[in-house]
């Protein structure tokens, strides 16, 4: 499914515009981007799953085919854990 699919569907299923559904949807993605930016440690939403942030640890890595080797710095990166309502959504 494509940002675009969800758009239209939230848009019939709730009764919007395409546009205030997009809108709603570019809000929410974004607030969990900002929160997660500014340091929350986790979003919870009931039924649904975790947001949270992970940090990773700096490395260095060879790249075989340019011979060289590069340092990547540690950095943070976003992890999602499925909440038990979803899994079974999925295992039905």
């Amino acid at each position: 499914m494509t940002k675009r699919e969800l758009v239209d569907i939230v848009a019939r299923k709730a009764h919007l515009t395409k546009r205030a559904a997009e809108e709603a949807i570019n809000v929410f993605l974004s607030e969990i981007g900002r929160a997660l930016g500014k340091g929350e440690s986790r979003i919870v939403l009931s039924g649904f799953g975790t947001f949270k942030v992970k940090w990773m640890e700096g490395k260095t890595v060879k790249i075989p085919k340019r011979d060289e080797t590069v340092t990547i710095k540690r950095h943070r990166l976003p992890r999602f854990t499925p909440g038990n309502d979803l899994k079974r959504q999925i295992n039905r």
